[in-house]
C-alpha cells in the first residue's frame, strides 16, 4: 500500500498498446454499439465528442448498480451515452438527454430503436441549464455531465439538488487532454478557460460535503461522485 506522501505510486501509462489491451480485457461492444460508433466516426471533427467504448459499458454498469429510474443525460451527441444508460435502468425507468442541438438525433435514434430501449429515452433540445432547472428535486438516480466544458461548474450546482440521497452524478473529461495541470498550456485561448473552469469544477466536487467524490484515470478523466 502506498501512502499518499509517498514518490512511489502505483501507475501505468495508458498508450495505444495498453488502451488495445484494456479494449481487449472488456466485454465487446454488441452490433448496435459498434454500429454507432462507427457511424459517428464518419461524421468528422466531432466525432471526438463521442465517449469512449470502455466509458458506455461503465455507464451501464453504474446505472445497474444505482437500480436508477430516473437518469438525466447532458449532452446527446449522437446518442450512445443515453444508450449504454437506458441498457443500465431499472424497469420502467426512463433517461431524459438533452442537447443544444438535433443535428445527430436521427443516428441516435435509428440505434436507440436497434437496441430496444427508444421507448425509455426522453430527448430535449435546448440548454442544459433550462433542462436541469426543470427537472424534481431529490428524484434523480444518476445525472452524467458530458456537454460544454465552460458550464461543469453551473451544471454541477443545478444537478446536485436534483439527485435523491446514494444518487450519482458522474462527469467526463474531468482531466481534458491533461490541461488541468496547468492551463497556461493550452494550444489556444477557448481550451485555456475550458482547462481553467475544469479545475474549479474538479476542486468544487472534491471539497463538496454533500459528495463523496472520486476521480479516475479513464479516457480523459472520468468521476464518479455519490450524493450522501
Amino acid at each position: 500500500m502506498t501512502s499518499l506522501g509517498s514518490a512511489e505510486v502505483k501507475h501505468v501509462p495508458i498508450n495505444q498498446a495498453m488502451r488495445g489491451y484494456l479494449l481487449r480485457s472488456c466485454t465487446p461492444p454488441d452490433p448496435v454499439v459498434s454500429s454507432l460508433v462507427q457511424r459517428t466516426l464518419t461524421v468528422g471533427a466531432a466525432s471526438g465528442m463521442m465517449v469512449p467504448v470502455e466509458q458506455s459499458t461503465l455507464l451501464t454498469l453504474l446505472a445497474k448498480l444505482a437500480s436508477a429510474t430516473m437518469i438525466v443525460d447532458v449532452g446527446t451527441f449522437t446518442g450512445l451515452s443515453a444508450l449504454a444508460l437506458a441498457r443500465g435502468l431499472a424497469p420502467g425507468g426512463k433517461v431524459i438527454t438533452c442537447d443544444v442541438t438535433d443535428t445527430w438525433f436521427d443516428l441516435a435514434k435509428e440505434h436507440w430503436e436497434q437496441a430496444g430501449v427508444a421507448d425509455r429515452i426522453e430527448f430535449r433540445l435546448g440548454p442544459a441549464g433550462k433542462t436541469l432547472s426543470e427537472l424534481p428535486q431529490g428524484e434523480a438516480d444518476l445525472i452524467f455531465l458530458d456537454a460544454d466544458k465552460m458550464n461543469y461548474v453551473s451544471y454541477y450546482q443545478l444537478a446536485v439538488p436534483l439527485l435523491r440521497g446514494g444518487g450519482l452524478l458522474l462527469a467526463d473529461n474531468v482531466l481534458l487532454d491533461g490541461y488541468v495541470m496547468d492551463p497556461e498550456l493550452a494550444e489556444n485561448t477557448l481550451m485555456r478557460r475550458c482547462a481553467e473552469t475544469m479545475r474549479t469544477f474538479n476542486a468544487a466536487l472534491a471539497t463538496d460535503d454533500r459528495l463523496e467524490t472520486v476521480m479516475l484515470p479513464v479516457a480523459d478523466g472520468f468521476t464518479i461522485a455519490r450524493k450522501k
